[in-house]
């Protein structure tokens, strides 16, 4: 990740005003390139007026180099204006690329896990997009991510799926209880659930999701009976049951019923022992809003198995609606009844199905609208950003060869061209915030406002032949970097041309 020039700023503040604290940038550029209010957060601890500490702290920053100006607003706020090269000096540190700082921990996240009867439907899409992001997010952040997709390949539904399988093939109808839909006809070879997830496979890599394992529910199930062995639990109404309570459930989970047979808890069970045995510090649970009780069950399963319940955790999506001309729409084409990921991807191409399903946080429901999102024009936001990457990709193909490498700046900086490279330092506390909270809808919101900079400071200032072009070819340079490395962050392609 590129160096963080705001952080460093805050730190020389801080060390120069003996008192640690954040800088932000204000709404109004009359109130500095940024502020802080660390005045009256200190004046109730240390007990004296606001104002009085926030003059002692704009002295010490006026006296940084990178600082002009210090001034004391309203009740106890600090503004601070820096200096032209603070701005060409952060420039030159985003120009640089360093490689992300490991972490050393492991996070597995375990994404989509649809059940093979079928072609992913649009709701499991957005656990995917949603999944890969937080993936994305988390090995930006220098963490060593594995995806994986966990699926049925036993149980009731994959015996009723077979069945339906072969009625079609006999030129049958399926049962009524059964699958339905015209993909029945198109799946060859012994065993339907096998092709069913080779084309889930498919699906996902045009989707631009990897998955690096794919766990098989017969392979958990077969090690329950040990799991449980090695597990405190009680009987109770002829039931075995785990004290799940004790770890934070909301109450105790029958794992053995009356008639001997394992309950899917018990599967839980031996799945987390299955993830956290792997080695992972940290197993990820990417699931949709109907599973919102399993989060306390899954921490409790790493609690009976000895480990530490936080190294579960669970991330909880909401759905997702279609609208077209206007109209809520099922747009299908094969199953008769869903929205798969194909088809989403067919009509709105990859670049938009992956922007529209992470561009909402995962507590609210999304709604796509279908015409926006297949509409090539800077009212649709995914475009807007990659006319803006591809609008500098033009400008660095028709810059002169012997183009300098180095930030080189002549007279003053404009307020667009200041305004831009503060929205370019924010960059690593975006993606840092991100991550932390899980939120990959922060990044399109960041990259909308990198590219509204870029457009205003493109409207108002030649660069090529400009008698500033070395150091707006840089900027250029710096934008396009960032808006691409935005782009990559919930998979969207970053083109050169439009």
């Amino acid at each position: 990740m590129a160096p963080d020039p705001v952080s460093a700023l805050a730190a020389e503040v801080a060390t120069a005003a003996g008192a640690e604290l954040e800088l932000e940038r204000p709404a109004e550029a009359e109130h500095g390139d940024y502020a802080t209010n660390v005045a009256l957060r200190l004046a109730a601890v240390q007990r004296r007026a606001p104002r009085e500490l926030a003059e002692e702290i704009a002295a010490a920053a006026a006296g940084l180099d990178a600082v002009e100006r210090a001034e004391v607003a309203g009740p106890g706020f600090v503004n601070v204006f820096l200096r032209d090269e603070w701005f060409v000096s952060a420039l030159e540190a985003m120009l640089v690329a360093e490689p992300v700082e490991k972490t050393g921990k492991r996070v597995q996240v375990e994404m989509v896990s649809a059940n093979p009867t079928g072609p992913i439907p649009v709701s499991a899409a957005r656990n995917g997009a949603y999944g890969d992001a937080v993936a994305r997010l988390l090995e930006a952040t220098g963490n060593d991510v594995e995806r994986e997709y966990y699926y049925n390949d036993a149980g009731a539904r994959i015996d009723i799926f077979r069945a339906s399988v072969e009625a079609v093939r006999r030129g049958e109808s399926p049962p009524e209880d059964g699958y339905h839909g015209d993909y029945l006809r198109e799946l060859e070879g012994d065993d339907p659930v096998a092709t069913m997830r080779d084309s889930i496979e498919r699906s996902l890599e045009r989707f631009r999701i990897h998955i690096d394992t794919w766990r098989r529910q017969v392979v958990i199930e077969e090690n329950v009976p040990e799991v449980l062995a090695a597990i405190e639990t009680y009987e109770q109404d002829g039931a075995v049951w785990a004290p799940t309570t004790r770890f934070g459930d909301d109450k105790d989970r029958v794992v053995i019923r009356s008639d001997g047979t394992y309950t899917y808890y018990a599967a839980d069970i031996a799945y987390v022992r299955d993830k956290l045995d792997r080695g992972f510090d940290t197993a990820m649970y990417v699931l949709g809003a109907d599973h919102h009780g399993y989060v306390a069950r899954l921490r409790a399963a790493a609690g009976l198995l000895g480990y530490d319940p936080d190294r579960v955790e669970v991330l909880i999506y909401q759905l997702v609606s279609l609208t077209k001309g206007g109209e809520a729409t099922k747009m299908a084409k094969r199953s008769g009844d869903i929205v798969t990921l194909d088809e989403l991807i067919d009509e709105v191409g990859v670049d938009a199905a992956r922007w529209y399903l992470v561009n909402r946080g995962p507590d609210q429901s999304i709604e796509i609208d279908v015409d926006l999102a297949a509409e090539r024009s800077q009212k649709n936001p995914v475009y807007y950003v990659q006319y803006a990457h591809a609008r500098i990709a033009g400008i660095l193909r028709n810059a002169p060869d012997n183009a300098s490498d180095k930030v080189l700046l002549s007279g003053s900086l404009a307020p667009e061209e200041k305004e831009l490279i503060k929205r370019l330092a924010d960059m690593p506390g975006v993606i840092a915030d991100a991550a932390a909270k899980r939120g990959p809808q922060g990044i399109p919101a960041y990259a909308i406002r990198v590219a509204d900079d870029f457009h205003r400071f493109y409207h108002e200032h030649r660069v090529l032949e400009s008698d500033q072009e070395s150091f707006r070819l840089a900027l250029c340079r710096a934008t396009q970097t960032v808006i691409a490395r935005c782009l990559d962050l919930v998979g969207v392609d970053a083109p050169e041309r439009m």
